[in-house]
């Protein structure tokens, strides 16, 4: 292939329609916070809403692995758009109509959860069908850049839709942005990885499963996600919003903040395009230690919005390099034929325990006081990441495949 990523048709149309979509993505994610907290004002309804996002995501990772190595991995994602286009419109059309009840926000977005499920593993594996792989990181990065770009407009055009027409508008949008992108997805010719030969899903799973446990790198990494998404990320979801709420002043403070975390995202994917560390493992998990913690503590403390801004860009930053970084390495060293069942058990760790840190964040802020969960979430964010920089074979991966796996 010529011309680097941009140069590939194929990976064009993905570009622009993971664009379109991650600005729905943005939107929702403070749209449908706000939505659940005018419904009925409590952080354990929030919770359960976005616990009922991710548990059927876990649920079905697996087999959204095992099916986007068996069959074309273009038309598993435009499943998924569909149905997520659905799942969304239908929340939206509730919250517009004034007829929306929490229990049918919790089915809705456990459908969402559902088709993301198949998504996930899809599109890790079809993005390496678009270009060469000596381009992955630079096609990596420029997703993270399109990705970013819609984390600065997303939040900002979010905290006006709430603020003016009501979240549910919100919802209707991510409906739409969906549907853009099963357009270009249909737009899209590529070269599909011939399967392997089917030998049942089980078996297919355990195959899948050897591939992964066998990379100590891999599934120690993976432990370390889990930690930090149900311990640390998940205080942030649920009591972030809260904390706007009740003493930044509501909706355009924690609009401003996600804006802010999308203008380093931007500057975390610049940076990706430009820097291809030696030990990319050793590069994201330092980086990571300027990510979630710091922003936490300001939090907790209930700090100026300026600083909570200065913070939330840095975290940005961080959490776009660490993406674009790992996305490059797992897609580099896992056979093709198998890397949609191998980011399946990856996904799978990293998000196993969080629909528990999500369901669990409300209750516990309600017990130990919001600063205090906070407070705690930081710290054992930064405890995990030291753990695992302490493990060699994860210090030392280097950025050659033809190097081998360091166990």
């Amino acid at each position: 292939m010529r011309g680097g990523a941009w140069g590939q048709r194929s990976f064009r149309l993905f570009f622009f329609g993971q664009g379109i979509s991650a600005v729905g993505d943005r939107i929702v994610s403070i749209a449908l916070a706000f939505a659940v907290l005018d419904l009925t004002g409590s952080v354990k309804d929030l919770g359960l809403v976005l616990a009922a996002q991710t548990v059927p995501l876990v649920l079905f990772l697996l087999m959204g692995g095992v099916w986007s190595d068996r069959l074309p991995r273009r038309a598993v994602m435009l499943t998924s758009d569909l149905v997520r286009a659905g799942a969304q419109g239908a929340s939206a059309l509730l919250l517009v109509s004034g007829n929306a009840h929490v229990w049918q926000l919790v089915v809705l977005q456990a459908v969402y959860g559902a088709a993301e499920a198949f998504f996930k593993p899809a599109a890790q594996a079809l993005l390496p069908e678009t270009v060469a792989a000596a381009d992955l990181q630079q096609a990596n990065a420029l997703i993270a850049v399109s990705g970013n770009i819609a984390n600065v407009g997303g939040p900002a055009l979010a905290g006006v839709l709430v603020a003016t027409l009501g979240a549910g508008w919100g919802l209707a949008i991510d409906a739409g942005s969906f549907l853009a992108s099963a357009a270009y997805l249909s737009l899209m010719r590529v070269q599909a990885v011939i399967p392997a030969a089917r030998t049942g899903t089980l078996s297919e799973l355990r195959a899948g499963w050897r591939a992964f446990r066998s990379r100590t790198w891999l599934w120690v990494s993976a432990l370390e996600f889990m930690a930090a998404n149900a311990l640390a990320f998940s205080p942030y979801l649920v009591l972030g919003p809260e904390i706007a709420r009740t003493s930044l002043g509501g909706p355009g403070a924690w609009a401003a903040i996600s804006t802010a975390s999308g203008i380093g995202a931007v500057l975390g994917g610049a940076l990706g395009l430009r820097w291809n560390p030696r030990y990319p493992l050793r590069a994201m998990f330092v980086t990571s230690l300027i990510g979630t913690s710091p922003l936490l503590v300001l939090l907790a403390t209930v700090a100026p919005l300026p600083a909570l801004l200065a913070a939330a860009v840095l975290s940005g930053m961080s959490i776009s390099f660490f993406n674009l970084v790992w996305f490059a390495v797992v897609q580099r060293r896992i056979p093709a034929g198998e890397l949609s069942r191998v980011s399946s058990w990856d996904a799978l760790g990293s998000y196993a325990i969080t629909p528990i840190g999500l369901a669990a964040a409300g209750p516990i802020g309600i017990a130990l006081g919001i600063s205090t969960t906070l407070y705690a979430a930081a710290a054992l964010g930064v405890l995990g990441t030291v753990a695992v920089l302490a493990v060699p074979s994860v210090r030392n991966l280097t950025d050659d495949p033809s190097g081998g796996d360091q166990v």
